[in-house]
């Protein structure tokens, strides 16, 4: 008498009741994955001295052009944000230590270990010295030797205040609450030198012009994308920012005359 083909028949059946199992839980444990994590807000950390501008906004700060350009880069960068201003050794401390993981600064060597650095800057400024009347044009640190200086309250000019208050160097250095200040006292011969960045330096001019006073640029620096290395993403971020940064009309960010907010969320 033959086989029966009904073991034949139910394994069958079996086999693909089984199938039919596996593929019925797949979505299933697709949809059980967790979720890709969002980008985690970030900390703008800027000097709370601006070497941008003179001007303030409604809460009193600096009116930070780098705060523009922020808000245009983590938008268009799907990053949520939030600016602070810190005096600028706290800013940099916040920097080693990861408080803070972002900024927008000239490349120092106190960075290298903790943070990377963008490949292009995204913005440039200058450090001018201001002659008086009298005084002979100069455009480096060494001759300002034994010379009467104006330095701004705050700022250490990327090093060049420690070669200013070193003693050995006789310079004597006189020291101004503001910008329109430091002017004031340089066209009343209080100095023969005045230190001072380029916007914060036209902008008093523009209000108080004096054909008298003539400056060299001491330095141009240019200001880099600085990101925290503790942050976990902060490679991939750093390339993200950087493709994003390279698309943007930066000048005209910079220096429109809108401020932005000082937090904004990608929409």
């Amino acid at each position: 008498m033959p086989d029966s083909p009904r073991p034949t028949i139910s394994r069958f059946f079996v086999v693909q009741a089984a199938r039919w199992a596996v593929l019925g839980l797949i979505p299933c444990l697709a949809l059980a994955q967790p979720p890709t994590p969002a980008t985690a807000e970030i900390e703008y950390a800027y000097p709370s001295e601006s070497v941008w501008t003179t001007r303030r906004d409604a809460q009193g700060e600096p009116d930070n052009p780098l705060l523009r350009l922020a808000a245009v880069l983590f938008r268009k960068a799907g990053v949520p944000w939030h600016g602070k201003g810190y005096p600028a050794a706290r800013m940099f401390e916040n920097l080693r230590n990861g408080t803070a993981e972002f900024s927008m600064l000239v490349k120092a060597p106190v960075l290298q270990d903790c943070c990377l650095v963008s490949k292009l800057p995204v913005a440039s400024t200058e450090l001018r010295i201001y002659s008086g009347a009298n005084a002979a044009p100069v455009k480096s640190r060494e001759g300002l030797v034994g010379k009467r200086v104006i330095t701004i309250l705050g700022y250490s000019y990327g090093g060049l205040l420690k070669f200013i208050e070193d003693q050995k160097n006789g310079v004597i250095n006189n020291v101004a609450q503001t910008h329109e200040a430091a002017f004031a006292m340089l066209e009343r011969g209080r100095a023969d030198y005045l230190i001072d960045y380029t916007g914060p330096s036209t902008e008093v001019l523009a209000v108080r012009p004096n054909k008298r006073l003539a400056f060299e640029v001491f330095e141009r620096l240019d200001v880099y994308l600085v990101l925290s290395k503790k942050r976990p993403d902060a490679v991939p971020l750093m390339a993200r920012l950087e493709a994003v940064a390279e698309t943007l009309n930066k000048p005209e960010i910079l220096w429109t005359t809108v401020h932005p907010s000082r937090a904004e969320t990608p929409q």
